[in-house]
């Protein structure tokens, strides 16, 4: 991993791929990935860990499966969410996003559980930053 600073922006712009999630760092057993997304990605399900969700710029929606039923979380630009694990969740983005996410290492992006995956999303445990 890069010792140097890493600009956010500059990193994001190194890739055009939607929903193939780029390492920027290790932490102790943890990836801080970005991604661009853009539509939908699937109905999925990390058995064994929380998902963190930064979102950089645009608009990020959550569609949740919880025990008390479906809801929708909504998240601007600057805002956080975490999905705790075990919860289903579908990801989407109308209009484009760039986020940050924190997993453990390792940690697929379609998770334990999921939907059949489609052409467009990348079922990946993160790509190097070029």
């Amino acid at each position: 991993m890069n010792e140097n600073p890493i600009d956010i922006d500059s990193a994001l712009a190194t890739f055009s791929e939607l929903w193939s999630p780029r390492i920027l760092a290790r932490v102790n057993d943890y990836d801080v990935r970005v991604a661009k997304v853009a539509g939908e990605h699937v109905w999925h399900a990390h058995d064994h860990t929380d998902e963190f969700f930064l979102v950089l710029s645009g608009e990020l929606t959550i569609a949740l499966r919880e025990a008390a039923g479906e809801r929708v979380v909504t998240l601007p630009a600057g805002s956080v969410h975490v999905v705790p694990r075990g919860v289903e969740h579908k990801p989407s983005s109308a209009a484009g996003a760039s986020i940050l996410m924190f997993e453990p290492t390792g940690t697929l992006s379609v998770g334990d559980r999921h939907d059949e995956v489609p052409g467009h999303v990348d079922a990946t445990t993160g790509h190097a930053l070029t």
